[in-house]
C-alpha cells in the first residue's frame, strides 16, 4: 500500500530526530557479533544526526569502539498503545566526535540535558556522534518508508555563518524573547503555555524544550546566516501574534 499524499516521511523523520531525547541503541558484541541493546540519552547535531554522551566503561561504548556499526530506535510516545506512535530506526556508524566539533556537540547536548554537565568532566565520558547511513520509518498502516540520509539530514554546506551565530542567537532568545518562544509554541505549534526555551537553531528550524517536552519549529524556507535567522524569527513572531 502506497503512503497517502499528505504524508511527508522525510519531515516526520527529521522531526523525530530533532525532538527525541532518549533512544534504544543497538551495538554489536566483539567476537560473537551478537546484538546488544541499551537505553541512551541523546541530542541532535545541527544536521540532525544524533549526539551521545557515553562512558567508555559502558558495554555499548566498548562495542562501538570495536565496531562502529549501530542502529538507534527513536519513537514518538502515544497515549495508550505506544505502537500507534511514529518511530524511526536509524542505521549508521558511531564514533567519537571530531576534535573540531567538540564545543558544538557539547553545547547542544547540554542544552538538551543540562543535568549531564557533571559527567562531562569525568575522564571516561566522551561525546560520540552517529552518522546515519539510512532510516526505516514506521508511522502507521501504509506509512512505512525507507529513507536515505540526504532525505532527513540537513545540508550545512552553506550554513557556516549560521552555525557561528547560533550560540548568540540561542542566548538572545532565552534571555530577551521568552514571550516570543511561548507564542511560537502555543500559536504556531498548538502546544500548552510553558517556560519554553530555545536549545538550538539550524537552517531548517528551531528546537524548543520545556522540562521533558520538546517541539520543533520548522522554518518555511531555509536560512543560512545570522541575519536571515533574525528576520525569520521576527517574521514567525509576527505570524504568531496575528493568530491571537
Amino acid at each position: 500500500m502506497q503512503p497517502t499524499a499528505d504524508f511527508d516521511p522525510a519531515r516526520l523523520a527529521r522531526s523525530l530526530l530533532r525532538r527525541s531525547r532518549q533512544g534504544a541503541l543497538a551495538t554489536l558484541m566483539p567476537g560473537s557479533g551478537d546484538p546488544y541493546c541499551s537505553l541512551v540519552n541523546l541530542a541532535s547535531h545541527p544536521d540532525g544526526s544524533p549526539i551521545l554522551l557515553i562512558s567508555r566503561l559502558a558495554l555499548h561504548t566498548k562495542n562501538i569502539l570495536a565496531d562502529g556499526r549501530v542502529s538507534l530506535m527513536l519513537d514518538e510516545r502515544a497515549a495508550g498503545d505506544p505502537l500507534e506512535g511514529a518511530r524511526v530506526m536509524l542505521a549508521g556508524h558511531a564514533g567519537v566526535a571530531a576534535d573540531g566539533e567538540t564545543e558544538l556537540v557539547r553545547r547542544r547536548y547540554l542544552a538538551a540535558h543540562p543535568s549531564a554537565e557533571a559527567f562531562v568532566a569525568f575522564k571516561d565520558f566522551s561525546f560520540f556522534r552517529i552518522r546515519p547511513t539510512g532510516a526505516h520509518l514506521v508511522a502507521g498502516f501504509g506509512r512505512i518508508v525507507d529513507l536515505r540520509p540526504e532525505q532527513f539530514l540537513t545540508d550545512l554546506g552553506a550554513a557556516s555563518d549560521l552555525l557561528e551565530a547560533e550560540p548568540g542567537a540561542v542566548t538572545h532568545m532565552n534571555e530577551d524573547h521568552r514571550e516570543a518562544m511561548n507564542l511560537y509554541a502555543t500559536r504556531l505549534l498548538g502546544a500548552e503555555s510553558a517556560d519554553w526555551t530555545c536549545i538550538g537553531c539550524d537552517p531548517e528550524g528551531m528546537d524548543m524544550q520545556a522540562d521533558r517536552r520538546t517541539l520543533r519549529l520548522d522554518f518555511p524556507e531555509k536560512v543560512t546566516d545570522g541575519s536571515g535567522l533574525r528576520k525569520m524569527l521576527v517574521r514567525l513572531a509576527g505570524e504568531a501574534r496575528g493568530k491571537g
